[in-house]
């Protein structure tokens, strides 16, 4: 269970490049003030899920049960920074067709299979985590 949860990370982590990728080449850095995405909840999403991440590495190489819960708990704030972003998202992907492309949201942009892809192994990721970290299947 552990490796498919790094195997459901790494997924959810390609998603959010794409989704990085997207917001950044579209403006969101280079204009803040016209996206629904405050820039440090992007990057603290991101950092957090990072750490995350090389944390659950390091609980694959070590097996350190404490370690395994930290990376669980730090996907905790990732999540509601996740579910936060997506909150504010939602509302630009509903109203996508009005107005000029160039005057929009960087987020505008984001393609939503990628959007949803990204949150369903989110959510799969998490479980997975805290399955692992309570020993779940273990033998």
């Amino acid at each position: 269970m552990a490796i498919a949860a790094l195997i459901t990370w790494l997924l959810t982590a390609a998603g959010g490049f794409v989704l990085l990728g997207t917001w950044i080449a579209k403006g969101g850095v280079r204009q803040p003030s016209s996206s629904h995405l405050p820039p440090p909840v992007i990057f603290g999403h991101f950092l957090l899920a990072v750490a995350g991440l090389v944390l659950w590495i390091i609980y694959l190489v070590i097996g350190t049960k404490a370690v395994a819960w930290v990376a669980f708990a730090l996907l905790i704030p990732v999540a509601l920074l996740g579910f936060f972003m997506v909150l504010r998202w939602l509302p630009v992907y509903r109203a996508r067709a009005a107005g000029d492309p160039e005057s929009q949201p960087a987020e505008r942009h984001f393609p939503v299979m990628v959007v949803g892809g990204h949150g369903v192994f989110a959510v799969v990721t998490v479980v997975l985590v805290l399955l692992t970290a309570l020993g779940v299947g273990a033998s």
